[in-house]
């Protein structure tokens, strides 16, 4: 076996995506990866305090303690602004209805007038 091990962190931004390959030690936790990546002195926003900043592997949640694998691609969520219920919901309850992109059906033809 491999003593170190290559693996991505990643930061979605708005605009961007912020992504750091590493080599770490074979028996490297997730938080251990964040932290050496450099993202938490870059980006002072995140926190891996608990309620803070959600982690996971290839889009799948995942504890801050697991051991990651190589090629593995760790990636820090950013909270929600809006629940994705909620906003449905609403819109329900104002009798709108919704295209598949998500924008009101009455308007989804204006574009291009």
């Amino acid at each position: 076996m491999a003593d170190s091990i290559r693996v991505e962190v990643v930061y979605a931004l708005p605009d961007r995506q912020e992504v750091v390959p590493i080599t770490v030690s074979a028996d490297t936790t997730v938080q251990a990866a964040i932290e050496a990546s450099g993202l938490l002195e870059k980006y002072p926003e995140i926190s891996l305090d608990k309620g803070g900043n959600k982690v996971g592997i290839y889009a799948k949640l995942t504890p801050l303690t697991t051991v990651l694998r190589d090629r593995d691609r760790v990636e820090v969520y950013r909270p929600l602004i809006a629940d994705p219920k909620e906003v449905r919901r609403k819109r329900a309850k104002e009798g709108k209805a919704m295209t598949k992109g998500g924008g009101d059906a009455d308007t989804a033809g204006e574009e291009g007038t």
